[in-house]
């Protein structure tokens, strides 16, 4: 478990690098991200509204060791969107480039958040 500190300046940072270099969104490569945005009627703008939204209390845990994506932490945090928890595990991606959001999807089995 991170402390609280550390995850505001990650997601201090994260807001700032998704203003600036936009977001990779894994749609194509995990399929639950797309039926979680078509069952909720959802589009990736409406994601990256999600994301800059997030705060301390969504945090799940993190950072974890990420290997596909240039060594990048993963987070992963959970939010209610459109009345429906959402599992969001997201990176800061490769120096100068986007940061990426690999799932935005309902999660696989019970979130525990660690400052609500």
């Amino acid at each position: 478990m991170a402390p609280k500190d550390e995850i505001q300046l990650f997601l201090q940072d994260f807001k700032i690098k998704l203003d600036v270099w936009g977001l990779l969104f894994q749609n194509r490569l995990n399929k639950k991200n797309f039926r979680t945005m078509t069952d909720l009627e959802i589009n990736v703008p409406d994601v990256k509204k999600e994301l800059k939204n997030l705060e301390v209390s969504n945090y799940v845990e993190g950072p974890l060791v990420d290997k596909l994506y240039n060594g990048s932490p993963m987070w992963v945090f959970g939010r209610v969107v459109l009345k429906h928890e959402i599992y969001i595990k997201i990176t800061m991606g490769r120096p100068n480039d986007k940061v990426i959001c690999i799932s935005f999807h309902f999660p696989d089995h019970k979130m525990s958040y660690c400052y609500k």
